[in-house]
């Protein structure tokens, strides 16, 4: 098991009333925030899924299922958290992160850099390797009718080479 892995995922919730809206790991005003049972940062969770799936270590709800009340309320850095010690407790390291929100309100352009800042810190990044992109859904389909937000992320990860190290050879 040498080379590099990637994984893909995704994540949606509904807005609600009375919430914060955790996003990215940071909370944006707005008066409506992300349904869940934890705290439905769907920019989290489709990140956390990413890793999971490039690891071939299954999804969240494997890991994190919504049955058990410890994780209740749980915010989307402590998934990341534990997902990074997950991944590199399998010999992995992460190379990169790409991910995109999409949301038609509130407007998200102005926090891509505090998101970026702290998504970076909870994954052991430099912020040079996470790249945070917002996008909202023109007015189409619920994301666009403004009843919930949606993520997609994309990770790269080295896996260990046969001593069981990250491979160290450069890409070119």
């Amino acid at each position: 098991m040498s080379g590099l892995r990637i994984g893909s995922g995704f994540d949606s919730h509904r807005l609600a009333d009375g919430r914060p809206l955790m996003l990215g790991g940071i909370e944006i005003p707005s008066d409506r925030g992300l349904l869940g049972h934890s705290d439905g940062d769907c920019v989290c969770h489709a990140i956390c899924d990413a890793l999971l799936g490039a690891a071939a270590a299954g999804d969240m709800g494997t890991h994190f299922p919504s049955s058990e009340e410890r994780w209740r309320d749980v915010s989307g850095r402590k998934f990341l958290t534990e997902v990074r010690g997950m991944v590199e407790g399998r010999g992995f390291r992460i190379e990169n992160v790409d991910v995109t929100a999409i949301a038609q309100a509130p407007r998200l352009a102005p926090h891509v850099a505090a998101m970026r800042t702290a998504l970076a810190a909870c994954l052991g990044l430099d912020e040079e390797r996470v790249s945070v992109k917002v996008k909202s859904a023109d007015h189409m389909g619920a994301v666009g009718r403004e009843e919930g937000i949606a993520a997609l992320a994309t990770v790269l990860l080295r896996a260990p080479d046969e001593t069981g190290e990250p491979d160290q050879r450069e890409q070119g």
